[in-house]
Protein backbone atom coordinates (compact mmCIF):
# COMPACT_ATOMS: atom_id res chain seq x y z
CA UNK A 1 0.00 0.00 0.00
CA UNK A 2 1.14 3.50 -0.95
CA UNK A 3 2.44 6.23 1.77
CA UNK A 4 -0.33 8.62 1.97
CA UNK A 5 1.62 11.96 1.69
CA UNK A 6 2.42 14.97 4.22
CA UNK A 7 0.76 17.90 2.11
CA UNK A 8 -2.74 16.16 1.93
CA UNK A 9 -3.93 14.81 5.22
CA UNK A 10 -7.10 12.94 4.45
CA UNK A 11 -9.26 10.96 6.77
CA UNK A 12 -8.59 7.48 6.29
CA UNK A 13 -12.37 4.96 6.16
CA UNK A 14 -11.64 1.43 6.20
CA UNK A 15 -14.26 0.23 3.71
CA UNK A 16 -16.35 -2.90 5.17
CA UNK A 17 -17.53 -6.05 4.03
CA UNK A 18 -21.05 -4.75 4.45
CA UNK A 19 -20.38 -1.58 2.53
CA UNK A 20 -18.74 -3.31 -0.09
CA UNK A 21 -22.08 -5.92 0.49
CA UNK A 22 -24.58 -2.41 0.34
CA UNK A 23 -23.54 -0.70 -2.14
CA UNK A 24 -22.94 -3.50 -5.30
CA UNK A 25 -27.17 -3.94 -4.72
CA UNK A 26 -27.43 -0.57 -4.69
CA UNK A 27 -25.00 0.49 -7.44
CA UNK A 28 -27.03 -1.02 -10.61
CA UNK A 29 -30.64 0.79 -9.10
CA UNK A 30 -28.61 4.40 -9.11
CA UNK A 31 -26.53 4.11 -11.94
CA UNK A 32 -26.47 6.99 -13.92
CA UNK A 33 -26.75 6.67 -18.57
CA UNK A 34 -24.16 8.67 -19.02
CA UNK A 35 -19.86 7.76 -20.06
CA UNK A 36 -18.40 5.43 -18.09
CA UNK A 37 -14.54 5.99 -17.13
CA UNK A 38 -14.20 2.65 -15.92
CA UNK A 39 -16.77 -0.14 -15.35
CA UNK A 40 -16.48 0.67 -11.35
CA UNK A 41 -17.96 4.04 -11.51
CA UNK A 42 -21.35 3.72 -9.92
CA UNK A 43 -19.87 1.32 -6.75
CA UNK A 44 -16.72 3.57 -6.27
CA UNK A 45 -19.68 6.49 -6.04
CA UNK A 46 -21.76 4.65 -3.39
CA UNK A 47 -18.95 3.63 -1.76
CA UNK A 48 -17.83 6.86 -1.43
CA UNK A 49 -20.87 8.41 -0.10
CA UNK A 50 -21.08 5.70 2.53
CA UNK A 51 -17.85 6.38 3.75
CA UNK A 52 -18.37 10.53 4.01
CA UNK A 53 -21.67 9.37 5.67
CA UNK A 54 -19.42 7.32 8.20
CA UNK A 55 -16.91 10.44 8.56
CA UNK A 56 -20.29 12.99 8.61
CA UNK A 57 -22.44 11.88 10.33
CA UNK A 58 -20.38 8.99 12.03
CA UNK A 59 -22.17 6.19 10.81
CA UNK A 60 -22.35 5.28 6.85
CA UNK A 61 -25.78 3.58 7.17
CA UNK A 62 -27.13 7.17 7.01
CA UNK A 63 -25.81 7.88 3.35
CA UNK A 64 -28.93 9.02 1.55
CA UNK A 65 -27.87 6.82 -1.99
CA UNK A 66 -31.36 6.79 -3.76
CA UNK A 67 -33.26 8.26 -1.66
CA UNK A 68 -31.30 11.97 -3.51
CA UNK A 69 -31.94 11.95 -6.49
CA UNK A 70 -31.10 15.69 -8.68
CA UNK A 71 -30.07 16.86 -5.15
CA UNK A 72 -26.52 16.46 -3.76
CA UNK A 73 -25.44 13.70 -1.97
CA UNK A 74 -25.80 15.74 1.51
CA UNK A 75 -27.51 18.74 2.51
CA UNK A 76 -25.18 21.35 0.23
CA UNK A 77 -22.33 18.63 -0.29
CA UNK A 78 -21.39 16.42 -3.16
CA UNK A 79 -19.48 13.84 -3.04
CA UNK A 80 -16.83 12.93 -5.86
CA UNK A 81 -15.43 9.60 -5.70
CA UNK A 82 -12.69 7.72 -8.10
CA UNK A 83 -11.19 4.28 -7.24
CA UNK A 84 -7.27 4.99 -8.31
CA UNK A 85 -4.47 4.12 -6.06
CA UNK A 86 -3.81 7.57 -4.31
CA UNK A 87 -1.03 9.90 -5.36
CA UNK A 88 -1.20 13.75 -3.87
CA UNK A 89 -1.45 14.38 -8.01
CA UNK A 90 -5.07 13.13 -8.61
CA UNK A 91 -7.81 16.20 -9.08
CA UNK A 92 -11.13 16.55 -7.59
CA UNK A 93 -12.93 16.09 -10.80
CA UNK A 94 -16.75 17.80 -11.38
CA UNK A 95 -18.13 17.42 -15.21
CA UNK A 96 -18.51 20.61 -16.79
CA UNK A 97 -22.04 19.72 -17.18
CA UNK A 98 -23.06 19.39 -13.37
CA UNK A 99 -21.29 21.88 -12.56
CA UNK A 100 -23.50 24.05 -14.71
CA UNK A 101 -26.48 22.58 -13.27
CA UNK A 102 -25.99 22.05 -9.53
CA UNK A 103 -24.48 24.20 -7.30
CA UNK A 104 -23.96 22.40 -3.42
CA UNK A 105 -21.96 24.92 -1.29
CA UNK A 106 -19.01 22.27 -1.22
CA UNK A 107 -17.60 19.52 -3.35
CA UNK A 108 -15.36 16.35 -1.20
CA UNK A 109 -13.12 14.15 -2.92
CA UNK A 110 -13.16 10.76 -2.17
CA UNK A 111 -10.13 8.39 -3.34
CA UNK A 112 -10.56 4.50 -3.17
CA UNK A 113 -7.23 3.34 -2.81
CA UNK A 114 -6.90 0.42 -4.89
CA UNK A 115 -4.14 -1.45 -5.67
CA UNK A 116 -3.93 -0.38 -9.33
CA UNK A 117 -5.75 1.61 -11.96
CA UNK A 118 -7.68 -1.02 -14.04
CA UNK A 119 -9.56 -3.21 -11.10
CA UNK A 120 -13.05 -4.46 -11.63
CA UNK A 121 -14.04 -4.36 -7.94
CA UNK A 122 -13.23 -2.95 -4.63
CA UNK A 123 -12.45 -5.21 -2.32
CA UNK A 124 -13.23 -5.24 1.73
CA UNK A 125 -10.80 -3.62 3.57
CA UNK A 126 -9.57 -1.52 0.92
CA UNK A 127 -9.40 2.25 1.95
CA UNK A 128 -11.10 5.22 1.30
CA UNK A 129 -9.30 8.47 1.82
CA UNK A 130 -11.44 11.62 1.99
CA UNK A 131 -9.14 13.52 1.13
CA UNK A 132 -10.54 17.63 1.00
CA UNK A 133 -13.45 19.94 -0.44
CA UNK A 134 -13.53 22.74 -2.20
CA UNK A 135 -16.65 25.51 -2.75
CA UNK A 136 -18.78 25.52 -5.77
CA UNK A 137 -17.02 28.92 -6.85
CA UNK A 138 -13.52 27.47 -6.72
CA UNK A 139 -14.62 24.43 -8.95
CA UNK A 140 -16.45 27.20 -11.31
CA UNK A 141 -13.23 28.83 -11.31
CA UNK A 142 -11.02 26.25 -12.04
CA UNK A 143 -9.78 25.06 -15.72
CA UNK A 144 -11.61 22.39 -17.86
CA UNK A 145 -9.97 19.29 -19.29
CA UNK A 146 -10.86 16.34 -20.75
CA UNK A 147 -9.28 13.21 -18.12
CA UNK A 148 -9.59 10.24 -20.66
CA UNK A 149 -11.48 6.76 -19.72
CA UNK A 150 -9.31 3.82 -18.09
CA UNK A 151 -11.09 1.95 -20.71
CA UNK A 152 -8.28 3.99 -23.35
CA UNK A 153 -8.62 7.45 -25.51
CA UNK A 154 -10.65 10.67 -24.42
CA UNK A 155 -13.97 10.28 -21.61
CA UNK A 156 -15.84 11.86 -24.01
CA UNK A 157 -16.51 14.85 -21.61
CA UNK A 158 -14.71 17.68 -19.66
CA UNK A 159 -14.35 18.36 -16.41
CA UNK A 160 -13.44 20.97 -13.35
CA UNK A 161 -10.26 19.84 -12.07
CA UNK A 162 -8.30 21.01 -8.91
CA UNK A 163 -5.65 18.79 -7.74
CA UNK A 164 -5.46 17.41 -4.21
CA UNK A 165 -2.93 19.60 -3.01
CA UNK A 166 -5.02 22.45 -3.65
CA UNK A 167 -8.27 21.43 -1.89
CA UNK A 168 -9.42 22.80 1.47
CA UNK A 169 -8.32 19.97 4.45
CA UNK A 170 -11.34 17.59 4.76
CA UNK A 171 -10.86 19.03 8.98
CA UNK A 172 -12.10 22.11 7.90
CA UNK A 173 -15.36 21.32 6.67
CA UNK A 174 -17.32 21.68 9.51
CA UNK A 175 -16.67 24.98 10.40
CA UNK A 176 -17.02 25.95 6.96
CA UNK A 177 -20.24 24.13 6.52
CA UNK A 178 -21.16 25.67 9.62
CA UNK A 179 -20.37 29.26 9.28
CA UNK A 180 -22.24 29.13 5.93
CA UNK A 181 -24.35 31.78 5.22
CA UNK A 182 -26.74 29.89 3.20
CA UNK A 183 -29.85 28.77 5.70
CA UNK A 184 -30.17 25.28 3.64
CA UNK A 185 -26.95 24.17 4.22
CA UNK A 186 -27.92 23.33 8.85
CA UNK A 187 -31.19 21.42 8.86
CA UNK A 188 -33.54 22.34 10.93
CA UNK A 189 -34.38 20.19 13.37
CA UNK A 190 -38.24 20.81 13.58
CA UNK A 191 -38.58 19.51 10.28
CA UNK A 192 -39.33 15.77 9.37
Amino acid sequence: MQEISAKVKPVVIPITAEMVHEAQQIAPRVAVARTKASPIDDLAGVLGEMTFAQYWLGDWHQHRVGRNKGQPDFPDIEVKASAYPYRESLHLLVRQSYALERKPRFYVQVVINVAEPHVTDIAPETLALICGFATTQEVDAAPLRDFGSKYGGDGGYRCRHIVLTKLHPIERLRAAYDDSPNPLSVPDPTRR
